[in-house]
């Protein structure tokens, strides 16, 4: 199966409904990651079949469970999963940071190449991020572990917001101040790996 098709079948066994422009868009990203990998060394996955089930479907898998509003991305990397999230989602605000330079670089010209409106970029660490805006959800795909990931970006989080950790396999332990909301076991199509998505809020006074 190709590409497109490998993609297509997999967001329906995610339950998805993708329109043909937006998977067009994807796999224009891919194409454009996989053409600055060879410079700058984006992903250790080289192959456009593996790009698409690692890279596209492992982010999209967590998209069910997540909720409209601001979103911000920790250690984005290549913009996965931020900026796939961000072509699914075009009505939504996603901010992605990560403190390697030439991946949010990449992020940023590609946002540009395909009109990604929705998307901003920061470069820099999050702890050093002088920033007064507040997220709805901030989500991490393997940026660190549970209670280091909610402690660095606390202070980034709306009255209201929620981090969502795309993990391996599911952690027990729970940050302090931190309330778990959902522990959900992700099934990702062709992916023969553990995913769990662990969404977290503060714990209400």
């Amino acid at each position: 199966m190709n590409a497109a098709g490998t993609l297509h079948s997999g967001a329906e066994k995610i339950g998805l409904k993708l329109d043909f422009d937006t998977q067009q868009k994807m796999l224009a990203y891919l194409a454009l990651m996989r053409k600055w990998n060879k410079t700058y060394n984006l992903t250790a996955i080289s192959e456009e079949h593996d790009m698409v089930i690692h890279h596209l479907l492992d982010s999209l898998a967590v998209l069910p469970y997540l909720w409209e509003g601001k979103w911000l991305d920790v250690g984005c990397g290549a913009g996965v999963p931020g900026a796939i999230l961000a072509i699914a989602r075009p009505d939504w605000q996603f901010t992605l940071l990560d403190s390697n330079s030439k991946k949010t670089s990449f992020v940023q010209q590609a946002a540009i190449e395909l009109d990604l409106s929705n998307i901003k970029v920061h470069s820099g660490r999050v702890e050093d991020w002088p920033t007064t805006e507040r997220f709805d959800g901030i989500i991490s795909r393997a940026f660190a572990e549970l209670e280091k990931f909610t402690n660095l970006t606390g202070h980034l989080l709306a009255a209201e917001g929620r981090w969502a950790a795309m993990k391996g396999k599911l952690e027990e332990k729970v940050p302090l101040g931190c309330t778990i909301e959902q522990t959900i076991q992700i099934h990702v199509p062709g992916l023969g790996a553990d995913r769990s998505l662990v969404i977290a809020a503060k714990k209400r006074e």
